[in-house]
């Protein structure tokens, strides 16, 4: 059984997506912007940022699109060995050329899903690619990093950070997962 703590409750992750897309609007010019959403938790989170980036910017071309990446259970245990990355013909044939990549995601954790988006996109001729991140737990093993950022957490190895994100939970909000027993 795992401790649950509150770190963020709706008004707080409203707060860092409002904080997110400030970051997004002052590092990016009108360049069209793609916003990938990582099925299941980044593509609600990408259209929350599409919401706050289309009103901040009007006639900003702005298109969502979401891949579903997987390598982890939502608690951290590994589901396949390989980042399994499920994409359909109409996303194969995708061509980002002159366009700017912001692939949203809930955790950036160890980058395996992070990167293995990078490995889809390079071929198909993104101008340049970017990551978001609702939470970075500062522990990435890969040399993959996200450049808007809403929450930096540095927790126990142990501990889990649980995003939960409508339509996939009721309420909006982030919390720490401790194992029973876990020294803080």
């Amino acid at each position: 059984m795992n401790e649950r703590f509150l770190l963020h409750d709706r008004t707080g992750v409203e707060t860092l997506l409002d904080q997110m897309a400030r970051q997004i609007l002052a590092r990016f010019d009108d360049t069209p912007l793609v916003l990938l959403g990582v099925l299941r938790r980044g593509a609600p989170l990408a259209d929350a940022l599409d919401q706050r980036l289309r009103h901040a910017r009007p006639g900003w071309p702005i298109e969502r699109i979401d891949l579903k990446v997987k390598r982890y259970s939502d608690d951290l245990r590994l589901l396949h060995p390989e980042t399994l990355l499920d994409a359909n013909p109409q996303q194969l044939a995708c061509d980002f050329d002159g366009r700017r990549v912001l692939v949203v995601d809930d955790v950036l954790y160890h980058g395996h899903s992070l990167a293995r988006v990078l490995e889809f996109l390079r071929p198909r001729g993104a101008t340049s690619v970017h990551a978001a991140v609702l939470v970075d737990r500062c522990v990435a093993r890969l040399p993959v990093q996200a450049g808007i950022i809403g929450a930096r957490l540095q927790i126990a190895p142990g501990d889990i950070i649980e995003c939960n994100v409508p339509p996939y939970e009721s309420d909006l909000r982030i919390d720490l997962l401790r194992p029973h027993g876990t020294p803080p």
